[in-house]
């Protein structure tokens, strides 16, 4: 199965964040079905057919992949990067 790109992830679940909140202050159709696509979308990008379980599964894709990249060790400019330095 692919991986979503945890960038994208992270602003769809920022944009369904927003679309809740502008949804619960006001409520109108436009934001409505706009709150819908993301969903939507969230649930396809994460395999699931809840919103509430897309948005756990993508907050572990997050936090995994955050700590992946912050336990990654970090390679300098200088510092061999395990390619054959012959040309």
């Amino acid at each position: 199965m692919l991986e979503p790109d945890p960038k994208v992830v992270r602003e769809l679940l920022t944009r369904y964040a927003s679309l809740r909140i502008a949804q619960a202050e006001r409520e109108s159709p436009a934001t409505a079905r706009e709150l819908a696509d993301v969903s939507y979308t969230l649930c396809v990008m994460m395999a699931t057919t809840a919103v509430h379980d897309a948005v756990a599964k993508a907050d572990v894709l997050l936090l995994t992949k955050g700590r992946t990249a912050a336990e990654a060790p970090t390679v300098g400019p200088d510092e061999e990067r395990g390619l054959s330095l012959a040309v």
